[in-house]
């Protein structure tokens, strides 16, 4: 068989496949293309999912005829002026997306440059070219894509339902917006109504404006300002606090000079910063912006330029991974934003709901009314009345007979903590803590705690299963884990596959305290326990780490696996709840907490407390 050169229209449709994937590949170009013409305001119309049509206007530079009959040639770009491929500061520069859509679509390009009398459109159809013409256009560009794919068939079986195409046009523009916040996006599709986003100022708070624009509200209170440097790397953007996650990474919106990217190395360096914060199952939500000298990344790696491979890889991690792990553990301690007004709107009553239920009839034996002294309640008239009534002896009060055996329907018993709000008064210097001073015990699980401004209610055992494994890191860190010699060492029964396991591994748990050995088939042999957790449950902890080991990553580094493991045995280091506590105890906790990094969220991800204002709780009881 004999080489030969493919017609033209034919590269063009190959080049296509790789450029043109569906349509939100399609809008990602173009939009691109009018944030190079230096637009300040650009519409996106969408309808039947892109299939249909794709219109993006602008208000940017324009081109002249000339340069559209250039703009629709392979490999035809203005944005190389030196011809640098390694100094790339623009979003497109390859010069392949309008020829590749004109080959597999009807396009057609409208544009004025700013001072010309008229406008100019050229067409495309499946890559036959027209000439230009004069068209009616107040200035700037518009581009309109039109029956994707007519040309290569074949590819439409490969689209999803429009809703879907449709989302995925909207993620891109939502994308494309976080990066320009001084530039203002409308998104109109059929699915639902017009999406605007108004421009702010490129500053740090044109950024938080456009991101509660984006993201919403409720996302904007739950991020904090993130900025670091290393290197010549300069990292800002805002990180959502780990209270508030998500199930999947698709809230992680990561910029490398102002282009949106899908990389690995910056996916994995936000995992790691937050390895500690969050399960495995959960992400966290942030918009990350990174700025470095163009020579130093490449993104020429992808014909879609969503990954670029950097220079110095390790020091754009490092930066990362060092800038939030700094800006989550220095923030103050607080939960997500949205905890309150949650609580807020549960105990708001709606329709009846949130109310007491009425109570139910029931008989009762009414006495004369003259057997009661004039001017007193008689209680037996409620239909709130005790059910069990006693007659007691006279305790001292002097009330009348026939309520004096009232008084024992309405013993609750002893309270349930030793903490009560009226044993003390509270210190001046605890009010005006963070966390404020321990008032009570509810349920020998969580601590009530009142603040200069409202108040806070600490789970125990989440608080001080992260205090815990702040406190092995750090001796994990500084010089060993200190270890406690059990007088009998303690035999542990497990599966044979997991006894085997936790024996391959046995010096890596004797670094976290945990010294093991192999005792006969299926068991092993406890000698010390890390001092930390010298009262835990030995077997119950053991078995809990041969479950963790089974799920142990080889390809972590061993630091990061023996963190994994020093997280579990923090929880079985912990105050259990059910557990009494002093007051003394309980403001010692909350002092702690104030003092250990990340304590507003335990190993899971899960808050420790939560803060209530005056305000919220005037607004529970509809005082606002």
């Amino acid at each position: 068989m004999h080489i030969r050169r493919l017609p033209p229209v034919l590269i063009d449709r190959i080049a296509a496949g790789e450029v043109v994937e569906r349509p939100a590949a399609v809008v990602k170009e173009l939009v691109e293309n009018a944030l190079d013409a230096g637009a300040s305001a650009i519409e996106v119309v969408v309808d039947g999912g892109g299939r249909r049509l794709i219109r993006v206007s602008d208000d940017g530079r324009g081109m002249g005829p000339d340069d559209l009959a250039l703009a629709v040639e392979r490999h035809a770009t203005s944005k190389l002026p030196d011809d640098d491929l390694l100094a790339i500061s623009t979003l497109g520069f390859r010069g392949e997306a309008l020829p590749s859509i004109g080959s597999v679509a009807r396009l057609s390009i409208s544009s004025r440059p700013k001072g010309a009398p008229h406008a100019f459109e050229i067409r495309v159809e499946g890559g036959i070219l027209s000439a230009p013409r004069p068209a009616a256009l107040g200035g700037g560009t518009r581009v309109e894509v039109r029956d994707l794919f007519f040309a290569t068939p074949a590819r439409l079986k490969f689209l999803k339902s429009d809703r879907a195409e449709g989302m995925a046009a909207l993620d891109v523009v939502r994308r494309l917006a976080l990066a320009r916040p001084d530039v203002a996006f409308t998104l109109v599709h059929e699915e639902r109504g017009p999406v605007t986003y108004p421009a702010h100022g490129p500053d740090a708070g044109g950024r938080a404006r456009r991101i509660a624009d984006v993201l919403g509200a409720e996302a904007g209170r739950n991020l904090i300002p993130v900025d670091g440097e290393r290197g010549g790397v300069h990292l800002s953007g805002l990180a959502g606090l780990p209270t508030f996650s998500k199930a999947n990474s698709l809230s992680q919106y990561l910029f490398v000079n102002g282009r949106p990217v899908r990389d690995k190395v910056l996916i994995g360096a936000v995992r790691a910063a937050y390895a500690d914060l969050l399960p495995s199952d959960r992400h966290p939500l942030l918009a990350l912006f990174l700025t470095l000298d163009p020579r130093e990344v490449d993104v020429n790696v992808h014909p879609a330029k969503t990954e670029v491979r950097f220079r110095d890889g390790g020091n754009v991690r490092a930066l990362i991974v060092r800038t939030l792990t700094d800006a989550l553990a220095a923030r103050m301690p607080r939960t997500a934003a949205t905890i309150a007004d949650r609580l807020v709107a549960l105990a708001r009553p709606e329709g009846g709901e949130g109310r007491l239920p009425a109570p139910a009839a029931r008989p009762f034996s009414y006495r004369p009314a003259e057997s009661v002294p004039a001017g007193f309640h008689d209680w037996r008239e409620s239909p709130a009345r005790p059910l069990s009534l006693d007659d007691g002896a006279d305790d001292g009060f002097h009330l009348p007979a026939f309520a004096r055996g009232a008084q024992a329907g309405f013993d609750l018993g002893a309270p349930s903590a030793d903490a009560r709000a009226g044993e003390a008064a509270p210190s001046a210097l605890d009010l005006d803590r963070p966390l404020g001073a321990a008032r009570a015990q509810l349920h020998e699980t969580y601590i009530l705690a009142q603040t200069r401004n409202g108040l806070v209610l600490v789970d125990q055992h989440a608080a001080h299963e992260r205090l815990v494994y702040e406190r092995l890191k750090t001796a994990l860190e500084r010089d060993g884990i200190a270890r406690q010699g059990l007088l009998v060492p303690a035999v542990v029964d497990l599966d044979p596959a997991e006894a085997d396991r936790l024996a391959e591994r046995a010096g890596d748990l004797a670094r976290l305290g945990l010294v093991i050995e192999a005792f006969g088939h299926g068991a092993v042999l406890v000698r010390e326990v890390p001092a930390l957790l010298k009262d835990a449950d030995v077997s119950r902890l053991v078995r809990d780490v041969a479950e963790h080991a089974a799920e142990w990553d080889d390809a972590l580094p061993l630091e990061r696996r023996l963190l994994h493991v020093a997280a579990t045995m923090a929880c079985h280091g912990s105050v259990r709840a059910g557990r009494r506590l002093r007051v003394e105890e309980m403001n010692a906790l909350l002092r702690e907490m104030e003092a250990t990094p990340n304590s507003g969220e335990c190993n899971h991800g899960r808050p420790t407390f939560v803060s209530l204002s005056l305000a919220d709780v005037e607004k529970l009881f509809a005082r606002r």
